[in-house]
């Protein structure tokens, strides 16, 4: 990490399939937790995140890390699958629904601000509709901020795919239509809550596709959230002047870079995204936005010193 950061990368993700279990193998239950304390010391690391953890390995030592640790985000993406004990065990996760609402409670407890995101699949085989139902119950209770949605398919060769009790396909739709209504309805919620708050956005590249129409740019927040901002007041039509999609002003000083950090006040929330239209409320220059801007240079070709051909007599 401390190489990443010598080369002006502000954010690292600690990445696992179970991250949250670091340590588990070696005998030491708390160093994950050791970990991102650690990522705290590394001068220049603004930002840390970790996806995903598992809920048996999710300790009170994991939550007082993030809690502690200055540069840890606020987010937190733990996958639930499914909101009913049955389905889950079908599924051989080794957790149950309320176990997993604790630990969002203990979460939020510590950190107010957290948001959080999941993981859900419906239509496994043997769902019920009360287990849909149970599904749908956990999402309410939950307040996700954002929910990546799955309809289950046969997979051959997976143990899934030999149970019994396998859904029709119109059934497993129809489910599938009425979560992402639920979650759209949570969503968008957990994100009105943001609207005239203060938000400090890592600009990106490729975050908006409609930047370059609208004259935005893009980047997330430090709880995870996509924010779409404005550099300078909208007109009178609604659109912007400054900066398009790629970040350099055409004649403002702003001069906002992929890379640089920016504060901005939420102004509209969608289910999936935060606009910000006024303009800025601070613009600060980064390393990571040197380097974007670095790469962007022209480069000297450079000059080919090549042998003569040794011809044979």
């Amino acid at each position: 990490m401390e190489a990443l950061v010598a080369e002006g990368v502000l954010e690292v993700t600690l990445l696992g399939q179970n991250v949250n279990s670091y340590g588990v193998e070696f005998g030491d239950r708390l160093a994950f937790g050791k970990l991102l304390r650690a990522t705290g010391g590394i001068e220049g690391l603004e930002r840390v995140r970790f996806t995903s953890p598992h809920p048996k390995d999710f300790t009170d030592d994991v939550i007082a890390a993030m809690a502690e640790t200055p540069n840890v985000c606020h987010q937190l993406h733990m996958p639930l699958q499914s909101g009913s004990d049955a389905v889950l065990r079908s599924m051989r996760r080794s957790y149950r629904a309320d176990k997993y609402l604790g630990i969002i409670e203990k979460v939020r407890a510590a950190m107010p601000d957290a948001a959080i995101t999941t993981d859900i699949i419906v239509g496994f085989p043997g769902e019920t509709e009360d287990d849909f139902a149970r599904t749908l119950d956990v999402v309410r209770e939950a307040r996700f901020s954002g929910a990546f949605t799955f309809q289950y398919s046969k997979r051959p060769g997976t143990p899934a795919a030999t149970m019994p009790d396998q859904l029709p396909k119109q059934v497993v739709r129809e489910r599938y239509d009425r979560l992402m209504a639920v979650v759209e309805d949570v969503t968008w919620a957990e994100n009105k809550a943001l609207v005239g708050e203060t938000v400090e956005v890592l600009v990106a590249v490729g975050e908006g596709r409609k930047d370059e129409r609208t004259g935005r740019l893009s980047g997330r927040a430090r709880d995870g959230r996509l924010v779409h901002f404005a550099t300078a007041p909208a007109r009178a039509d609604g659109e912007h002047s400054g900066t398009g999609a790629h970040g350099l002003a055409s004649g403002a000083a702003d001069q906002i870079r992929p890379g640089d950090i920016v504060h901005t006040v939420v102004t509209y929330a969608a289910p999936h995204h935060l606009n910000a239209d006024g303009a800025p409320l601070h613009h600060r220059r980064t390393r990571a936005g040197d380097a974007w801007e670095k790469g962007r240079a022209p480069r000297t070709p450079g000059v080919l010193l090549g042998m003569p051909a040794v011809r044979p007599s």
